[in-house]
C-alpha cells in the first residue's frame, strides 16, 4: 500500500443510487465512531476557538450528513448559555431528511443543495466548518472551498478532517471489518483515510487558496483541525 500519494478513487456514498435504510446506517456508526475516536471533540476544539467572548452565534456546516456534528456543537454553546442557530447544507436529500427528523435543538435550517449553490439571505453565518468533508475532493476543489468559506463566515471557519497514515488506515480497516454492520463504513472509512491529506499538502492547498494566517494542528485519532479567525488576519 502506497501512502505517499492520495487516492482519488470514489467512496460508494459518493454515488447517488445508495438505499435510504443503508445511509441512515452508515451515518449512526460514523456519529459512534465520531464520538469514540475524538472526532467530535476536535469539533468542539475548532469552535471554542472562533466563539469566544460570543453570546450569540449561527453555525454553518457543509456537508452536514445526518446533523450529528452541528447536535454536539447546539448542545456545548446551550450549555454555556450562547444562543446558538444551525445551517446544515448537504447535497444528499436522504441526509438532509435524516438530520431534520433527529433535530431536537432548536432554531435550525437544513438546506438541501450543493454548498457552492447557497446564498445567505439572512446574512452569513458567523462559523462555517466541515468535518469528514473534505477528503471527498480535489486539491482544485478544495481552493474553490476555502475562498467559499472565507467569504461566507462573519468571524472565521474550521476543518476537521482526516490526516493518511497507515497506522490509521490499518486500525479502521481492522475495527470496521470486525465491528461494523455497514458495507458503506466497512469500504469507505478505510478509503477515506487514503484519501486523506499530510500536513505539506494541506499547506499547499492553503497556500495556493491565498489562506493566511492560519493554525493547522494534528489531532487524535489521526486528524487535523485548521482554523482561521478574521482576528487573525
Amino acid at each position: 500500500m502506497d501512502f505517499s500519494q492520495r487516492s482519488y478513487q470514489k467512496e460508494l456514498l459518493d454515488g447517488n443510487d445508495i438505499p435510504f435504510e443503508d445511509i441512515e446506517k452508515n451515518m449512526r456508526e460514523l456519529d459512534f465512531i465520531n464520538t469514540w475516536l475524538g472526532g467530535h471533540a476536535i469539533s468542539v476544539n475548532g469552535l471554542k476557538q472562533l466563539v469566544k467572548g460570543r453570546k450569540q452565534v449561527t453555525i454553518c456546516e457543509i456537508g452536514c450528513g445526518g446533523g450529528d456534528n452541528l447536535r454536539v456543537l447546539s448542545r456545548y454553546c446551550r450549555h454555556r448559555n450562547i444562543g446558538v442557530r444551525v445551517i446544515g447544507i448537504d447535497s444528499n436529500a436522504f441526509c438532509i431528511a435524516v438530520a431534520r427528523e433527529k433535530w431536537n435543538g432548536g432554531n435550525a435550517e437544513w438546506v438541501h443543495s450543493d454548498y457552492r449553490s447557497v446564498l445567505f439571505a439572512e446574512g452569513k453565518p458567523d462559523i462555517i466548518f466541515s468535518s469528514l468533508f473534505c477528503h471527498h475532493f480535489t486539491g482544485e476543489e478544495l481552493v474553490f472551498m476555502l475562498d467559499w468559506m472565507r467569504s461566507g463566515a462573519k468571524v472565521g471557519w474550521f476543518i476537521n478532517d482526516l490526516q493518511r497514515h497507515p497506522f490509521a488506515y490499518y486500525t479502521i480497516r481492522w475495527l470496521t471489518r470486525w465491528l461494523s454492520g455497514s458495507y458503506l463504513v466497512k469500504n469507505d472509512a478505510p478509503l477515506s483515510v487514503l484519501r486523506g491529506f499530510t500536513r505539506r499538502e494541506w499547506e499547499g492547498i492553503l497556500r495556493k487558496a491565498g489562506i493566511a494566517p492560519y493554525s493547522i494542528s494534528w489531532k487524535w485519532a489521526f486528524r487535523w483541525l485548521i482554523v482561521s479567525h478574521r482576528n487573525m488576519e
